[in-house]
């Protein structure tokens, strides 16, 4: 599997932080212990399709950038062989355990609905054969229910009834590629699920709208035996201006709403935790203390640009925060680390790919080694502890336990006076968090 890059000849090697090689791992070393598990059962590294082997480079002020061999065909279903070819060649050198894709990445939309599902079961089929041939195991899939010009106003909460009823039908044979592929998750993304002017919107008919949409897909894993994870991403923003996902804490919110509670949980991306004004680790937090951080999207966004950039994860402090939140749930299986990032513009050749990847995935580790090592020691959960002590015991855990009043809380103020004040310390534990990192 040499057709589409020939420059790497074998497989990213490990060659340790002294290393000056920037096609070789730094830190990730797949088969190193971290506590009970390795490395790459913690990471669960996924290539995402769409950024990785279908963006163009294209912005709003330029064409595209990126010319890869892969998308020189004849017609879309050859481009599209081609780019699976390359996709696990990429994948398989890399050293990535898993990919992830939308059904419109993997096969080309067709002339009509069915020839998009024959075109869809005939890749299902080509990615599955290079699944056995390499190991390469699928994250998730999904469906692109926002790049065609029908979903404009939405899929499920579109106000043609037309429209939903295709979207359901996309998700449908979406869900069964995903099942076919052994799929350990599907994700459901909002794309156009929210609007721009309530001028033309009603917004309570539109989330009953999804909420149904939901339901019915659980019914259909259901009867087609599907046991994998649903997951729903959070965004607060782009395509439309406002999204109906628009963080963790609204998502898990609308399905308490719904009755949908026990069926998904959260795919949470950093650039989409950033757009919606919150840090990462903050939107990781809000769903893994709910039992629901099922999976991550690792990226990250500019802070001087106010849109969803898709860069790859360059800071080690920020994936250390996200490890701790996810060591501290005991892991992300079935879900993992899925790299929805990009190159930028100017980054076009195929080389780039890799050091883009290698970056990424050697942030994590050095962020998972430095998150196990202060979870061993103790160091921020002795002070948190510690910080909250008054509620363990004595007068604090009788008021949690319920056993207190308005009434019986003044007259223990009205006896004890005003409390004594005590520093959070904030300065000392960034200190303490970057001495690991």
């Amino acid at each position: 599997m040499n057709e589409f890059f020939p420059d790497i000849q074998q497989a990213i090697p490990f060659e340790g932080p002294e290393s000056k090689n920037p096609l070789a791992f730094k830190y990730y070393n797949p088969q190193q212990m971290v506590g009970q598990q390795t490395m790459q059962e913690h990471l669960r590294f996924s290539v995402a399709y769409w950024h990785t082997f279908k963006a163009s480079g294209m912005d709003p002020f330029g064409a595209p950038t990126f010319e890869r061999p892969w998308i020189k065909a004849e017609t879309p279903m050859e481009q599209a062989e081609y780019t699976v070819g390359a996709a696990f060649e990429f994948a398989r050198k890399l050293g990535a355990p898993f990919y992830c894709f939308h059904d419109r990445d993997l096969a080309p939309e067709g002339a009509t609905f069915a020839e998009s599902c024959q075109n869809l079961e005939k890749m299902v089929a080509k990615a599955k054969q290079l699944q056995d041939e390499t190991g390469i195991k699928l994250l998730w899939g999904t469906a692109n229910l926002f790049g065609h010009p029908r979903y404009a106003h939405g899929a499920a909460t579109n106000p043609d009834a037309h429209v939903f009823a295709y979207a359901a039908s996309q998700v449908k044979h979406a869900i069964a590629a995903t099942k076919e592929l052994g799929g350990v998750n599907y994700v459901f993304w909002g794309g156009r699920e929210g609007y721009e002017t309530l001028l033309n919107t009603d917004m309570k008919r539109e989330q009953e709208q999804m909420a149904r949409f939901f339901h019915m897909a659980v019914d259909y894993a259901k009867q087609i035996g599907f046991e994998g994870q649903f997951l729903i991403e959070p965004k607060p923003k782009e395509p439309t201006k406002h999204q109906y996902d628009f963080d963790a804490a609204t998502v898990l919110s609308f399905l308490r709403a719904y009755d949908l509670f026990d069926h998904f949980k959260l795919n949470i991306e950093a650039n989409h935790a950033t757009l919606a004004g919150h840090t990462f680790e903050h939107d990781l937090t809000v769903a893994s203390i709910n039992g629901k951080l099922g999976s991550i999207d690792a990226n990250i966004g500019d802070p001087l640009l106010g849109w969803d950039t898709d860069q790859f994860p360059t800071d080690p402090a920020i994936c250390t925060l996200a490890m701790l939140v996810v060591l501290k749930q005991e892991g992300i299986a079935p879900g993992g680390l899925n790299f929805d990032a990009k190159p930028r513009r100017g980054s076009f050749d195929e080389i780039d790919l890799f050091y883009a990847h290698i970056s990424g995935m050697d942030t994590f580790a050095r962020g998972l080694l430095a998150a196990h090592q202060i979870i061993e020691d103790g160091v921020l959960d002795n002070f948190i502890e510690e910080r909250y002590s008054s509620y363990a015991e004595g007068f604090g855990k009788s008021i949690i336990d319920g056993q207190e009043s308005f009434d019986s809380i003044e007259q223990f103020i009205l006896q004890q006076g005003d409390p004594a004040y005590k520093s959070g310390r904030q300065e000392m534990l960034e200190s303490i968090l970057h001495s690991y990192v």
